[in-house]
């Protein structure tokens, strides 16, 4: 009886230890502000830090300008073969710095030429043909999408403009860009290849900002998208989304302090993701 007590109080005990240290285990802590990973595959929400706080996006709310375009492509409003036309406020953004396509008021760049210049260079002058393209002016466009992102369930996000640029009425949350991340992973499979694509320069302009700057995609671990942003009230943040085997993840993190900081805390976040 005294050896069966015995067993009994061991196996208590790997139970106990087991509680308290599976937990731990598991636990990851981000060096990001704000953070939310998904496992797309299983639909859970791994991470989840400040997920809903309406913060400003930087570029990376340029997938909504995106997901915007690859709707009136969806819908037949224009074609990847349909030119538009490039203002003056698109070349100013060019003149203010900050990401470029390197646009100039007379060329006539086509929706493929800009669905590139905006996912690969990051281009804000992009953006603003875009936006002027499919809805008269930028401030139009920014309003049409704030409606819809309120319509896809994205709670926190308010547009301002088409880029990203700084503005105290641009704002998204982590959890409403990974919404849009998988929206755009989903429905638009004959676009989505472009984000994973590593080069483009727009009749050979901006040599040196023809790279993409996702800096996962080069590392093999199956990363194929999505947008990083940058700015002075923001810090480094990136979308990001990576698939190995049968399973897909998405993250959406920001406050980074630098680049680097940025490219480490991606790759761990998908390394700790996957196990």
């Amino acid at each position: 009886m005294l050896r069966h007590l015995r067993q009994l109080v061991c196996l208590t005990l790997v139970v106990l230890a087991a509680s308290v240290l599976a937990p731990a285990a598991r636990a990851f802590e981000t060096a990001a502000t704000a953070a939310w990973v998904y496992d797309m595959t299983t639909d859970t929400v791994l991470m989840d830090k400040n997920a809903d706080q309406s913060l400003p996006p930087a570029s990376m709310s340029k997938l909504m300008t995106i997901n915007m375009l690859f709707e009136a492509l969806r819908d037949g409003r224009v074609t990847m073969d349909t030119t538009f036309a490039v203002s003056d406020n698109a070349v100013q953004m060019t003149r203010d710095g900050g990401s470029t396509m390197m646009l100039q008021h007379d060329d006539r760049p086509t929706v493929e030429e800009l669905i590139h210049g905006m996912i690969i260079n990051s281009g804000n002058d992009a953006c603003v043909v875009v936006a002027e393209g499919l809805a008269g002016s930028e401030a139009a466009f920014a309003a049409l999408m704030t409606e819809r992102a309120a319509a896809l369930g994205m709670t926190a996000s308010t547009f301002a403009n088409a880029s990203g640029w700084p503005d105290p009425n641009h704002r998204m949350s982590m959890r409403d860009l990974g919404i849009l991340a998988k929206r755009l992973i989903v429905e638009f499979p004959d676009y989505y290849p472009i984000f994973s694509q590593t080069e483009f320069s727009y009749k050979g302009r901006s040599p040196d900002n023809r790279f993409n700057r996702n800096p996962l995609l080069k590392l093999g671990i199956g990363a194929d998208g999505l947008k990083t942003g940058h700015t002075q009230e923001a810090g480094y943040g990136l979308v990001g989304s990576a698939v190995q085997g049968d399973r897909r993840i998405i993250f959406a993190i920001t406050g980074l302090p630098s680049e680097k900081a940025r490219a480490e805390e991606a790759e761990r976040i998908v390394g700790w993701a996957f196990r």
